[in-house]
C-alpha cells in the first residue's frame, strides 16, 4: 500500500511522515533535500536553476514510486509527484522563472511518467496558513530557505488549494495543521491517526 503526504514548504510533511511510519510500522520515503545538488543554487538564482531542480525532483519521485510498487510493502512518502507537476513547476512558469520551452518539455516528461505509475492509495494534504508556514520554516533553520518570500509561499498555497479541490485520483484526506502540534502533543497526533484509520478502513 502507498500512502503519501502533500503540503507546502514548512507544512510538516517530513515530521508527520516520520511519526506515522513509527506508529503504523510503515516504511518511510523522504524527499531528497540533503543530497539535492540544486536546492542551494535554486534559492539563490531561481530563474537559472528552476528547470534543473524540477527535473531532479521529477526523476527522484518517479524512481520512488516505482520502488514503492515493486517493494510489496506499505510505504509512506514525503511529498508526491503531482505537487511537482501541478504546483511547483506551473508556479515557476507563471512567475517567469521557467521558460515556455522548458515548461512544455517538463510537462511532456511528467505526462509520460504519469501513464506508467499508479496514484497513492491514500493522499494526505496538510493545509496550512502562511504565518504557520513562515514560523515552521524559521524554526527549522535551513539556510537555503532564508530567501523564500511570503509572495512565493502564497502563490504555492493558492495552487495547493486549487489542486486539492480538483484531485480525483484516489482517497484524499485534508488535515488543517495550523493548530496541531504532532511532536509535543500526543493528542494532536492521535487526532490525525484517528482520521487516517477512518480512511484506511475503507481500503480493505
Amino acid at each position: 500500500m502507498h500512502i503519501a503526504i502533500a503540503g507546502n514548504i514548512g507544512a510538516g510533511k517530513t515530521t508527520l511522515t516520520r511519526l506515522l511510519a513509527r506508529h503504523f510500522r510503515w516504511e518511510p520515503q523522504f524527499e531528497d533535500v540533503v543530497d539535492n545538488p540544486y536546492l542551494d543554487d535554486f534559492y539563490n538564482q531561481m530563474e537559472r536553476w528552476s528547470f534543473n531542480l524540477q527535473i531532479y525532483f521529477l526523476n527522484s519521485r518517479f524512481s520512488q514510486i516505482l520502488q514503492i510498487r515493486e517493494s510489496g510493502k506499505t510505504i509512506i512518502q514525503d511529498r508526491t509527484i503531482y505537487e511537482d507537476a501541478y504546483i511547483f513547476a506551473p508556479n515557476l512558469h507563471a512567475m517567469g522563472l521557467m521558460t515556455n520551452r522548458d515548461f512544455e518539455n517538463y510537462l511532456a516528461l511528467f505526462e509520460l511518467m504519469e501513464n506508467l505509475v499508479q496514484a497513492p492509495d491514500l493522499l494526505i494534504y496538510l493545509r496550512s496558513s502562511i504565518p504557520n508556514l513562515v514560523n515552521q520554516i524559521h524554526k527549522r533553520g535551513r539556510e537555503y530557505e532564508n530567501s523564500i518570500s511570503i509572495d512565493y509561499l502564497s502563490r504555492l498555497n493558492e495552487r495547493y488549494e486549487a489542486w486539492a479541490h480538483q484531485y480525483s485520483k484516489g482517497k484524499f484526506l485534508i488535515i488543517d495543521v495550523d493548530k496541531l502540534n504532532f511532536v509535543d502533543k500526543p493528542e494532536d497526533l492521535g487526532h490525525v491517526i484517528e482520521k487516517i484509520d477512518g480512511e484506511l478502513n475503507g481500503l480493505f
